[in-house]
């Protein structure tokens, strides 16, 4: 456990014991998980479907670069109203709505015209539908998921979902080299690429038909006997009335306030809950502005313009997959070891040294010499091992922890939103300036990393090893804050609190 901030309530709770309610535990994060893995899915498929689909509908640049941004732009819609809806209707209800439009998603892309202009028209209605459904998947999933989970484990239960999205990528990336390789002359060869998703979606809608409501949301409504039922099947029977009685402390404290200000207005009118969403929105750009979903989206153009052919490029894409399947598990291991901050820190700084030697690499080595596309091909591979070791899972693990459970869902939706919105931008964006400015592109992402590293140290409380209950008393009286760092390490120079 770690030592920061540590608090009475986790000394209150009886120990964790393994059993039958353990073991319930891990069932429900692999059901709940499906949503992380169409998450996954379908922010990757569209690198190796994009080509032949642009081919068969006629599709412009621009008109393919809107093809590929409309999911993520819903997203970030999708990541605001995932919240809200979750907040109102609960978790469960709203993974199961998602998985609905997940599907229905699905439908729109597969059986959409071959003409041009209707073509088009259908399949961003689809990636639109997509888009709404992962980003309410982003939002609701880790939540619910750290709501469930002891907070012991609660990083390692709640960053399967994170592992579960790099699989789902690393899935459509290997589906769609194999398709291409083998089915890539067949026309329409992209649907079947788009339309694996659906079999997840159908998992996942049944599958959480029989899950919990989570135990957390129900004591915020005045469900605690149903909360206590819930709890009696994922704890021991003196942990769950131990965990309950604390939840429903927490949730007496803050009735009269959220009654008399809730939602925005509740935010808006208490400093700590104003800085707390303003270093979530930080925190879920900051993921972004990495660069992580340009590459995921556009590997292979980057290979390309590193060297490689069209063909081979989107072969090699695939180790990028696979790097980001090695660092989830790599990151799974060392979330319950390891405090948030740190690994936030340590990712943040390898991935800014990856971008760094990626625009070096591109800048110093010839284009006709032969080495230069596998170099850069292992620095990008780096990247995104670091990134997923030691930044993705753990902001996810964060974002789902740090917000107080009255407006958990809410909160983490608009940090998510502005997270998805950057993402956008990039998707937007990247052709453009890879086009243009070619692999010094990434002295860029590596000045931006630079910035967003004194932004960690200097605002991300630590939440690791401490129940939610524990940090939402020390956020809301503000103690969390006083537990940071009191000086800034930056580039030789100290920043100190004191005196800023």
């Amino acid at each position: 456990m770690s030592g920061h901030g540590a608090s009475a309530a986790e000394a209150q709770l009886p120990p964790l014991t393994k059993g039958p309610h353990s073991k319930r535990v891990g069932l429900i994060s692999i059901v709940a998980c499906l949503g992380g893995l169409l998450f996954g899915y379908d922010t990757g498929v569209s690198s190796g479907a994009e080509g032949p689909m642009s081919d068969e509908l006629g599709l412009s640049d621009l008109q393919t670069g809107v093809v590929i941004s409309a999911l993520v732009f819903a997203a970030a819609v999708g990541a605001f109203l995932g919240g809200r809806m979750s907040d109102a209707i609960g978790r469960r209800k709203t993974i199961v709505v998602l998985a609905v439009m997940f599907f229905v998603g699905v439908l729109f892309v597969v059986l959409s015209p071959s003409s041009h202009l209707a073509g088009f028209t259908v399949v961003v209605i689809g990636r639109i539908i997509l888009g709404l459904a992962v980003g309410g998947a982003s939002t609701v999933v880790p939540v619910y998921l750290a709501e469930l989970a002891p907070f012991e484990i609660r990083g390692s239960i709640t960053g399967r979902n994170e592992m579960a999205i790099v699989t789902g990528q690393f899935l459509a990336f290997c589906i769609n080299a194999v398709l291409d390789n083998t089915l890539g002359h067949v026309e329409g060869i992209w649907r079947v690429m788009f339309g694996v998703c659906a079999l997840p979606a159908i998992g996942l809608f049944f599958g959480m038909l029989r899950m919990p409501e989570s135990p957390r949301w129900l004591v915020e409504k005045g469900r605690t006997d149903e909360a206590l039922a819930v709890l009696d099947t994922i704890r021991s029977s003196d942990r769950a009335r131990a965990e309950l009685n604390q939840v429903i402390g927490v949730a007496s404290d803050e009735e009269e306030v959220e009654a008399s200000k809730p939602g925005f207005k509740q935010i808006l009118a208490n400093k700590w809950l104003r800085r707390i969403v303003l270093v979530g929105m930080g925190v879920a750009v900051a993921q972004q502005l990495t660069g992580i979903n340009a590459i995921m989206y556009y590997g292979p153009r980057v290979l390309e313009e590193s060297g490689f052919s069209e063909s081979a490029a989107l072969t090699a894409a695939t180790a990028f997959g696979l790097a980001a399947v090695i660092g989830g598990v790599i990151a799974l291991r060392n979330m319950d070891r390891l405090d948030r901050r740190t690994t936030f820190i340590i990712g943040l700084s390898l991935t800014t040294l990856c971008h760094l030697l990626v625009g070096i690499a591109g800048l110093s080595i010839p284009e006709d010499n032969s080495v230069r596309p596998y170099v850069i091909a292992v620095l990008v591979f780096l990247f995104v091992l670091s990134m997923q070791s030691f930044l993705n899972i753990a902001v996810w693990v964060w974002l789902a922890e740090i917000f107080p459970l009255n407006i958990r869902g809410l909160a983490i939706g608009i940090s998510v939103f502005f997270g998805w919105f950057v993402n956008g931008l990039l998707a937007l964006t990247i052709p453009t300036l890879v086009t243009n400015l070619g692999l010094t592109t990434f002295f860029l992402f590596a000045i931006v990393g630079v910035i967003m590293l004194g932004f960690l140290w200097h605002e991300v409380p630590e939440t690791r090893g401490r129940t939610l209950e524990g940090l939402e008393e020390a956020l809301l009286d503000g103690e969390i804050y006083r537990e940071l760092p009191r000086r800034l390490p930056f580039a030789g120079l100290f920043y100190d609190r004191d005196r800023h």
